[in-house]
Protein backbone atom coordinates (compact mmCIF):
# COMPACT_ATOMS: atom_id res chain seq x y z
CA UNK A 1 0.00 0.00 0.00
CA UNK A 2 1.29 3.43 -0.97
CA UNK A 3 1.12 6.36 1.44
CA UNK A 4 0.35 9.95 0.49
CA UNK A 5 1.13 12.75 2.94
CA UNK A 6 -1.21 15.71 2.45
CA UNK A 7 -0.42 18.88 4.37
CA UNK A 8 -2.55 21.97 5.06
CA UNK A 9 -1.64 25.47 6.22
CA UNK A 10 -3.08 27.07 9.33
CA UNK A 11 -5.08 30.34 8.98
CA UNK A 12 -3.07 33.47 8.16
CA UNK A 13 -3.44 37.15 7.41
CA UNK A 14 -5.94 37.67 10.20
CA UNK A 15 -8.35 34.99 8.95
CA UNK A 16 -9.99 32.56 11.37
CA UNK A 17 -10.08 29.63 8.94
CA UNK A 18 -7.98 28.16 6.14
CA UNK A 19 -9.73 25.76 3.73
CA UNK A 20 -6.45 23.91 3.19
CA UNK A 21 -6.31 22.82 6.80
CA UNK A 22 -10.05 22.12 7.02
CA UNK A 23 -9.95 19.92 3.91
CA UNK A 24 -6.87 18.07 5.12
CA UNK A 25 -8.59 17.28 8.43
CA UNK A 26 -11.34 15.53 6.45
CA UNK A 27 -8.80 13.40 4.58
CA UNK A 28 -6.84 11.96 7.52
CA UNK A 29 -6.77 8.17 7.26
CA UNK A 30 -8.85 8.07 4.08
CA UNK A 31 -8.38 4.85 2.13
CA UNK A 32 -7.58 5.02 -1.57
CA UNK A 33 -7.36 2.32 -4.20
CA UNK A 34 -3.84 1.09 -3.47
CA UNK A 35 -3.01 3.58 -0.78
CA UNK A 36 -3.94 5.68 2.21
CA UNK A 37 -3.74 9.34 3.22
CA UNK A 38 -1.89 10.76 6.22
CA UNK A 39 -1.89 14.45 7.05
CA UNK A 40 -0.22 17.25 8.98
CA UNK A 41 -0.81 20.91 9.85
CA UNK A 42 1.72 23.48 8.65
CA UNK A 43 2.52 26.91 10.13
CA UNK A 44 2.40 29.89 7.79
CA UNK A 45 5.91 30.89 8.78
CA UNK A 46 9.08 31.14 6.72
CA UNK A 47 11.35 28.09 7.22
CA UNK A 48 9.13 26.67 9.99
CA UNK A 49 6.72 25.52 7.28
CA UNK A 50 9.48 23.57 5.54
CA UNK A 51 10.71 22.11 8.82
CA UNK A 52 7.19 20.93 9.76
CA UNK A 53 6.70 19.07 6.50
CA UNK A 54 10.19 17.56 6.60
CA UNK A 55 9.42 16.25 10.08
CA UNK A 56 6.14 14.75 8.83
CA UNK A 57 7.98 13.12 5.91
CA UNK A 58 10.52 11.59 8.25
CA UNK A 59 7.74 10.40 10.58
CA UNK A 60 5.38 8.93 7.98
CA UNK A 61 7.86 7.88 5.26
CA UNK A 62 5.34 8.56 2.46
CA UNK A 63 5.63 7.63 -1.20
CA UNK A 64 4.17 10.99 -2.24
CA UNK A 65 3.62 14.40 -0.68
CA UNK A 66 0.94 16.88 -1.69
CA UNK A 67 1.19 20.26 0.02
CA UNK A 68 -1.98 22.39 -0.03
CA UNK A 69 -2.58 26.12 0.26
CA UNK A 70 -5.33 28.69 -0.15
CA UNK A 71 -5.38 30.99 -3.18
CA UNK A 72 -7.95 33.76 -3.02
CA UNK A 73 -9.26 34.62 -6.48
CA UNK A 74 -9.01 31.15 -7.97
CA UNK A 75 -12.21 29.38 -8.97
CA UNK A 76 -10.79 25.87 -9.20
CA UNK A 77 -8.32 23.48 -7.62
CA UNK A 78 -4.95 24.17 -9.23
CA UNK A 79 -1.97 21.81 -9.15
CA UNK A 80 1.15 23.94 -9.49
CA UNK A 81 3.75 23.29 -12.18
CA UNK A 82 6.78 25.13 -10.78
CA UNK A 83 8.29 26.62 -7.61
CA UNK A 84 10.74 29.51 -7.83
CA UNK A 85 13.63 30.38 -5.53
CA UNK A 86 12.21 33.72 -4.38
CA UNK A 87 10.57 34.90 -1.16
CA UNK A 88 8.81 38.22 -1.78
CA UNK A 89 6.09 38.45 0.87
CA UNK A 90 3.24 40.89 0.19
CA UNK A 91 2.15 40.55 3.84
CA UNK A 92 3.97 39.31 6.95
CA UNK A 93 3.80 35.62 7.78
CA UNK A 94 2.35 34.43 11.09
CA UNK A 95 5.58 35.25 12.91
CA UNK A 96 5.57 38.79 11.54
CA UNK A 97 8.33 38.06 9.01
CA UNK A 98 8.12 39.96 5.73
CA UNK A 99 11.02 39.54 3.32
CA UNK A 100 11.55 41.08 -0.10
CA UNK A 101 13.42 39.41 -2.95
CA UNK A 102 15.33 36.89 -0.85
CA UNK A 103 16.03 33.30 -1.92
CA UNK A 104 14.20 30.40 -0.34
CA UNK A 105 17.47 28.45 -0.39
CA UNK A 106 20.69 30.43 -0.75
CA UNK A 107 22.58 29.06 -3.75
CA UNK A 108 19.70 26.82 -4.82
CA UNK A 109 18.58 26.49 -8.44
CA UNK A 110 16.21 29.10 -9.86
CA UNK A 111 13.26 26.71 -9.89
CA UNK A 112 12.00 23.19 -9.27
CA UNK A 113 9.19 21.50 -11.17
CA UNK A 114 6.50 19.40 -9.53
CA UNK A 115 7.22 15.67 -9.54
CA UNK A 116 3.53 14.77 -9.34
CA UNK A 117 1.36 13.97 -12.41
CA UNK A 118 -0.30 17.38 -12.41
CA UNK A 119 -2.11 16.96 -15.72
CA UNK A 120 -3.55 13.58 -14.75
CA UNK A 121 -4.62 15.06 -11.41
CA UNK A 122 -6.33 17.97 -13.16
CA UNK A 123 -8.12 15.74 -15.68
CA UNK A 124 -9.34 13.37 -12.96
CA UNK A 125 -10.90 16.25 -11.03
CA UNK A 126 -12.44 17.75 -14.17
CA UNK A 127 -13.86 14.37 -15.17
CA UNK A 128 -15.57 14.24 -11.76
CA UNK A 129 -17.16 17.64 -12.28
CA UNK A 130 -14.76 19.57 -10.04
CA UNK A 131 -13.29 22.79 -11.49
CA UNK A 132 -9.52 22.35 -11.86
CA UNK A 133 -6.63 23.52 -14.00
CA UNK A 134 -2.85 23.49 -14.04
CA UNK A 135 -1.29 26.64 -12.60
CA UNK A 136 2.04 28.07 -13.67
CA UNK A 137 2.65 30.27 -10.64
CA UNK A 138 2.56 29.43 -6.95
CA UNK A 139 3.14 33.07 -5.98
CA UNK A 140 6.00 34.29 -3.80
CA UNK A 141 4.55 33.86 -0.29
CA UNK A 142 4.79 30.86 2.05
CA UNK A 143 3.02 28.52 -0.42
CA UNK A 144 5.80 28.86 -3.00
CA UNK A 145 8.35 28.93 -0.16
CA UNK A 146 7.15 25.53 1.06
CA UNK A 147 6.82 24.11 -2.46
CA UNK A 148 10.40 25.08 -3.31
CA UNK A 149 11.83 24.06 0.07
CA UNK A 150 10.33 20.57 0.00
CA UNK A 151 11.36 20.04 -3.63
CA UNK A 152 14.88 20.98 -2.61
CA UNK A 153 14.79 18.60 0.36
CA UNK A 154 13.50 15.75 -1.84
CA UNK A 155 15.74 16.51 -4.84
CA UNK A 156 17.66 13.22 -4.48
CA UNK A 157 14.68 11.20 -3.23
CA UNK A 158 12.21 8.82 -4.88
CA UNK A 159 9.35 10.62 -3.10
CA UNK A 160 7.12 12.60 -5.45
CA UNK A 161 5.96 16.04 -4.34
CA UNK A 162 3.92 18.93 -5.58
CA UNK A 163 1.83 21.84 -4.40
CA UNK A 164 -1.89 22.38 -4.97
CA UNK A 165 -3.79 25.64 -4.48
CA UNK A 166 -7.49 25.63 -3.58
CA UNK A 167 -10.19 28.36 -3.64
CA UNK A 168 -11.71 30.20 -0.71
CA UNK A 169 -14.70 28.79 1.15
CA UNK A 170 -18.10 30.49 0.64
CA UNK A 171 -17.95 31.95 4.15
CA UNK A 172 -14.66 33.65 3.22
CA UNK A 173 -16.11 35.27 0.10
CA UNK A 174 -19.29 36.88 1.36
CA UNK A 175 -18.62 40.20 -0.41
CA UNK A 176 -19.36 38.50 -3.72
CA UNK A 177 -16.12 39.61 -5.34
CA UNK A 178 -14.20 36.33 -4.98
CA UNK A 179 -14.94 32.86 -6.33
CA UNK A 180 -15.47 30.13 -3.76
CA UNK A 181 -15.87 26.35 -3.45
CA UNK A 182 -17.53 24.24 -0.79
CA UNK A 183 -15.34 22.41 1.70
CA UNK A 184 -16.94 19.13 0.63
CA UNK A 185 -15.94 19.69 -3.01
CA UNK A 186 -12.42 20.79 -2.08
CA UNK A 187 -11.84 17.70 0.08
CA UNK A 188 -13.28 15.38 -2.57
CA UNK A 189 -11.19 17.05 -5.27
CA UNK A 190 -8.01 16.54 -3.28
CA UNK A 191 -8.90 12.89 -2.69
CA UNK A 192 -9.47 12.43 -6.43
CA UNK A 193 -6.13 14.13 -7.13
CA UNK A 194 -4.44 11.81 -4.64
CA UNK A 195 -5.93 8.78 -6.37
CA UNK A 196 -4.71 10.10 -9.71
CA UNK A 197 -1.20 10.26 -8.28
CA UNK A 198 -1.37 6.56 -7.44
CA UNK A 199 -2.89 5.71 -10.82
CA UNK A 200 -0.38 7.67 -12.91
CA UNK A 201 3.29 7.05 -12.08
CA UNK A 202 3.97 8.91 -15.35
CA UNK A 203 1.93 11.99 -16.20
CA UNK A 204 -0.40 12.05 -19.17
CA UNK A 205 0.34 14.12 -22.29
CA UNK A 206 -2.32 16.81 -22.42
CA UNK A 207 -2.24 20.48 -23.26
CA UNK A 208 -2.46 22.80 -20.27
CA UNK A 209 -0.44 25.79 -21.32
CA UNK A 210 -1.39 29.45 -21.36
CA UNK A 211 -0.53 32.32 -23.67
CA UNK A 212 0.14 34.77 -20.87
Amino acid sequence: MKKILITGFEPFGGASINPALEAVKRLEGRALNGGTIVTCQVPVVRFKAIDAVIQAIETHQPDYVMTIGQAAGRAGITPERVAINVDDFRIPDNDGIQVIDEPVIEGGPDAYFSTLPIKAMTKAMQDSGIPAQVSNTAGTFVCNHLFYGIQHYLRHSHIGHGFVHIPLLPEQATDGNQPAMSLEMIAEGLAIAAQAILDNPVDISRGAGTIC
